[in-house]
């Protein structure tokens, strides 16, 4: 293309500070370096895990560009490059595989010893960036930053996916969709004929709720205060809500009565800690397993030692334990091939000029998911 080896001047979203609206800024893109590729991006999700940054974490890794659940067209390699050529679709990869390192090699890990927050966890940015905008140089959230029309990632993070999918709804599939489904299906391992709460409806939950479904679980409990998300989460096979508002008892004793004592497998996928441990007392004794799915690092979780010597297990999942290299374009394919669905998550489809208003239905719980329209393809 007629860019390579350029810096690209184009829009991206900037966060100068937090709690504060996004701005749309002139960026300067530097040229990818060595095994990194530059990549335009067409479409992009709005993720929780923005918002989070935004408004809720304690660091101070600004200013940043958000966005991290994104598709998009490599339109320029850099040396030592071979997995990739300009005009192929990719998926960037907020969680890496470098097929190397020790975790990688590991089958019982998606996480990379090279990943972003191998080395600043707390930041969700990594110092190197390819971004400046007046000047001054912009942050790149978990690596990927897709709230802009160009970005730049090692290519460790990146996924090649079929030439035919529509990246204005794979893009789903770089954050919160497989990390819901893949915490019911690779982490939990929910088994057919069985019984599964999902706590938090949100496009994580609702996507947990259909790995659920697609194991073979019976019987499929969300759980959630905004009742408006029952007709939604049916679409995506669950059979029972609950809103712990409507009892005036703990809702893991509810559970425990709807199911003779308690479900096999329970997700927790809104980030509470006082919701994980409900979602683990809400597990059966001698064999349930109940996995955090929600990101957050702002308070300690706890819970009574009995609840897991009497037989249960606690579990975390980052990225639904896919391997993303892997595990992204066969969820693609998956896609493609009607095993799993991604239209259905989509309620609003704005443009990355209307960022905020996106950030604003998240927030108010109005949307399940907002696909910003980026670059044209």
């Amino acid at each position: 293309m007629a860019t390579a080896g350029k810096v690209i001047k184009c829009k991206a979203a900037v966060a100068w500070e937090p709690n504060k609206p996004l701005v749309i800024e002139e960026i300067e893109v530097a040229p990818p370096q060595a095994n990194e590729v530059r990549i335009k991006i067409v479409a992009t999700g709005v993720c929780h895990s923005d918002l989070y940054h935004l408004f809720e974490s304690m660091n101070n890794a600004y200013p940043i560009v958000l966005g991290h659940e994104g598709a998009g067209i490599i339109e320029s390699v850099g040396p030592g490059v071979t997995e990739f050529q300009p005009g192929d679709k990719v998926i960037p990869l907020p969680v890496p595989q470098c097929r190397e390192c020790r975790f990688c090699k590991s089958p019982k890990t998606n996480q990379c010893e090279k990943a972003w927050v191998a080395d600043s966890g707390n930041v969700m940015a990594l110092e190197d960036s390819r971004f400046t905008c007046k000047g001054k140089k912009v942050l790149q959230f978990m690596g990927t930053s897709t709230f802009s029309e160009y970005t730049v990632l090692n290519q460790i993070a990146v996924a090649k996916i079929d030439p035919a999918a529509p990246l204005d709804k794979v893009c789903l599939l770089g954050c919160g969709i497989c990390t819901g489904y893949g915490a019911a299906v690779n982490t939990a391992k929910v088994e057919p004929g069985s019984t599964c709460a999902v706590f938090g409806l949100g496009a994580v939950g609702l996507a947990a709720v259909m790995g659920c479904y697609v194991a073979g679980a019976k019987r499929i409990i969300a759980v959630d205060i905004n009742p408006e998300k029952f007709e939604k989460a049916k679409v995506f096979g669950a059979t029972d809500f609950i809103n712990p508002k409507d009892h005036d008892k703990p809702i893991h004793e509810v559970l425990s009565e709807m199911t003779n004592g308690g479900v096999d497998f329970s997700l927790e996928c809104c980030g509470n800690v006082g919701v994980m441990r409900s979602a683990l007392e809400s597990c059966v004794k001698g064999w349930g397993v109940s996995v955090i799915v929600g990101w957050t690092d702002m308070h300690d979780f706890a819970a009574r030692p009995i609840q897991l010597i009497a037989g249960r297990t606690w579990k975390g999942s980052l990225f639904g334990g896919f391997k993303s290299k892997d595990g992204v374009p066969e969820m693609v394919k998956a896609y493609l091939n009607k095993k799993i669905k991604l239209d259905e998550f989509i309620t609003h489809n704005m443009t990355l000029a209307q960022v905020n208003d996106a950030i604003e239905l998240m927030k108010q719980g109005k949307c399940i998911r907002t696909v910003l329209s980026v670059s044209p393809q």
